[in-house]
């Protein structure tokens, strides 16, 4: 979590278990301290595209991540689930090529990696994840297993 809250982007500030935000300097896989300071450009430019906005919400029988990411084709975007519990979504945005004969006036479209990762619930079935993007915005449907019913049985008491 951050030190400083994002008072626009989440709907409450309360911790998240199941999120692995990769831009978190607080998660223990972010390289953060390690970070190259050899090439502060290209953090700059990955930290400007860096925060794909991602909503999860669950109903009765399935997950639904829906991703905002303005811009991208489909093909510029990638789903994974890894080692069955890990969805992860990520993609590119790149630089529009630059022709020395151009007059740049202003860039204020943000270009960069993304990766945002999720510890999906025991109850995803992860081999029937599906995704599907319309008008950049990303959908990702994780089904749920059915709720087990518990088998209660009345036992007699002696005596």
């Amino acid at each position: 979590m951050s030190l400083i809250p994002n008072l626009f982007g989440r709907r409450s500030g309360a911790f998240d278990p199941f999120s692995l935000d990769m831009w978190d300097h607080h998660h223990p896989l972010d390289p953060w301290p390690f970070r190259s300071v050899a090439n502060p450009a290209s953090q700059s430019e990955t930290a400007s595209f860096a925060h794909a906005h991602i909503d999860w919400k669950e109903t009765p029988t399935v997950h639904v991540f829906t991703a905002d990411v303005p811009g991208l084709r489909k093909e510029e975007v990638k789903v994974e689930v890894e080692d069955g519990k890990i969805l992860q979504i990520s993609g590119e945005r790149k630089r529009d090529a630059e022709e020395k004969t151009d007059t740049w006036h202003r860039v204020e479209r943000s270009s960069g990696r993304f990766t945002r990762r999720f510890r999906l619930p025991e109850n995803a079935r992860v081999e029937q994840v599906q995704a599907a993007m319309e008008n950049s915005v990303l959908t990702v449907t994780v089904p749920k297993e059915e709720a087990k019913k518990i088998d209660v049985r009345s036992i007699e008491i002696s005596g």
